[in-house]
């Protein structure tokens, strides 16, 4: 069995007037992410990753902002082209672990409907997705609210 590793970051302005998305779930907040898709930097983040430990490139190259088909794109279906594509490829997932880095809100509640909802999306267990939420104690532009960043590593194996 081979093991491949890859890693993604993503970041996003924090804007009025849009709705806050993390890992598929809608978190109550008076900011939201923006972006040319819902923005859900830890989905892109983990596509990242994924795409990565497959040497399959990056987000842009398979979605550009530039292509008006995914503009307000819910990034669950990013995610859910991006397995596919692995699998056509010959790779499952191992696990994935993803960092959160926002000043607020508190992502601490949200976390179970986020890991379950990327398995759902993964066709996975809940058990292989792995979802933590840290600030940067108020230093940089996340710790100034401006927006958010994630970092996500996958493993993916190949039979």
């Amino acid at each position: 069995m081979t093991f491949r590793v890859g890693m993604g970051m993503d970041v996003h302005r924090l804007v009025p007037d849009r709705e806050l998305w993390l890992c598929g779930v809608k978190i109550p907040h008076d900011l939201g992410l923006l972006g040319h898709s819902d923005a859900d930097v830890a989905i892109h983040a983990l596509c990242d990753a994924l795409l990565g430990a497959a040497a399959l490139r990056d987000i842009g190259y398979h979605f550009p902002d530039t292509d008006p088909r995914y503009k307000g794109i819910d990034s669950r279906i990013l995610l859910r082209h991006v397995m596919q594509l692995l699998r056509d490829n010959g790779y499952e997932l191992g696990n994935c672990d993803i960092t959160i880095a926002a000043e607020r809100p508190k992502l601490n509640p949200h976390i179970p409907a986020m890991q379950a909802e990327l398995a759902r999306c993964m066709d996975c267990e809940p058990s292989q997705v792995s979802i933590k939420a840290t600030t940067t104690e108020r230093l940089g532009f996340t710790g100034r609210g401006e927006g958010m960043a994630a970092y996500a590593v996958a493993l993916i194996t190949k039979a």
